[in-house]
């Protein structure tokens, strides 16, 4: 079978929603037929809590101790700690209540390997002695892909320019940038520019590099295909965002399309132009805009389910507020079901040359 698609979500600013998307968006997936694996390589874990029902370190703890091994950090241990064991594939959690969704565990201590992941990256006299750590996350995850015989891994990522991220996101297939419309995100954005460029050069270096080819754990040669940012958490007036949120909307769209696209064309971090117009002719390089969820992301955290997969009795609600919630529910629905669809063929014609 071919190799899983590895797709980051990715924003270095905190509040957009990257870990509901990534519930939501590997549901949908799944409900289509795809054998998914979401990651949470963040620290805080929030991805592992939404799908386990913790809510505080000392669930985590006796996770660890009951399930050893059954996490991201552990699953790089044999790398990062010397051990004298190969990195193997990381048994998941198959998600409550929906088939071909699986949960590779984040760790609250995974950001103890940023310090040695980052020497290593520096690419210095001392690779020698670390030559096998750039290689390892990608290589644990295609392991566990293999295992799973998984179509897709959904990475969710913490809010930060960690060596941890810059090694994901440069070893992935595609990524895709959560906004939302503020200032903030615009700023991100901007910083986008700069960063990921700096990224790419670092990543055609490592490659180039034959003590990291010829490695344990051999640093992939792969160039990212960014897939499109996401909008999200604004307030609609309609069916479209409110005047105050648009204008931002419109900031973060043309931001996109007039400097970040131009220097990812220079890295080769983009698909063919054609491919993003065929797919949607009036907004190419945004996938999708998803309103506020409100209420329903209180219900969908409590139920530990997506919010347009909610039942009327887990929505709690009756009469016209009911009403309304199921409407909003199933607009929900349509939206990350078109997002997936179009997470699809993009990376399906990506594939296919």
């Amino acid at each position: 079978m071919e190799r899983a698609r590895r797709i980051c979500l990715f924003n270095h600013k905190g509040g957009v929603s990257k870990t509901t998307t990534t519930f939501n968006l590997g549901w949908i997936l799944a409900e289509k037929g795809k054998k998914v694996i979401m990651v949470d390589s963040d620290p805080q874990c929030n991805l592992t809590g939404l799908v386990l029902g913790y809510k505080g370190p000392g669930e985590f703890e006796r996770f660890y101790e009951t399930q050893e091994g059954g996490n991201l950090r552990d699953g790089l241990a044999p790398a990062f700690e010397s051990r004298p064991e190969p990195i193997k594939a990381v048994e998941c959690i198959q998600v409550k209540g929906r088939d071909g969704l699986f949960l590779l565990p984040g760790h609250l201590r995974l950001s103890e390997y940023e310090v040695t992941l980052g020497i290593a990256q520096e690419l210095s006299g001392s690779i020698q002695t670390l030559q096998n750590l750039p290689g390892s996350i990608a290589y644990l995850l295609q392991e566990t892909a293999k295992e799973y015989e998984a179509d897709y891994i959904l990475i969710d990522m913490s809010p930060s320019l960690s060596s941890i991220n810059q090694n994901l996101l440069m070893t992935s297939d595609f990524f895709i940038v959560p906004t939302n419309p503020s200032y903030f995100s615009v700023m991100a954005v901007e910083s986008l520019v700069s960063v990921l460029p700096r990224w790419s050069d670092w990543a055609s270096k490592a490659h180039s590099m034959p003590v990291l080819r010829e490695a344990v754990y051999p640093f992939p040669d792969v160039v990212p295909k960014f897939l499109g940012i996401i909008v999200q958490k604004y307030q609609p007036y309609g069916k479209s965002p409110a005047s105050s949120f648009q204008k931002w909307i419109k900031k973060i769209e043309n931001l996109v399309i007039n400097k970040l696209i131009p220097v990812l064309q220079e890295k080769e971090m983009v698909l063919s132009e054609d491919v993003y117009y065929n797919v949607d002719q009036n907004k190419p390089y945004t996938l999708t805009s998803i309103a506020d969820f409100k209420s329903l992301i209180a219900k969908s955290e409590e139920n530990q389910t997506p919010v347009f997969a909610l039942s009327p009795e887990q929505i709690g609600e009756t009469g016209i507020i009911l009403k309304g919630a199921i409407q909003r529910r199933d607009e929900f629905k349509k939206t990350f079901s078109d997002l997936a669809d179009k997470i699809i063929r993009l990376t399906d014609y990506a594939n296919s040359n």
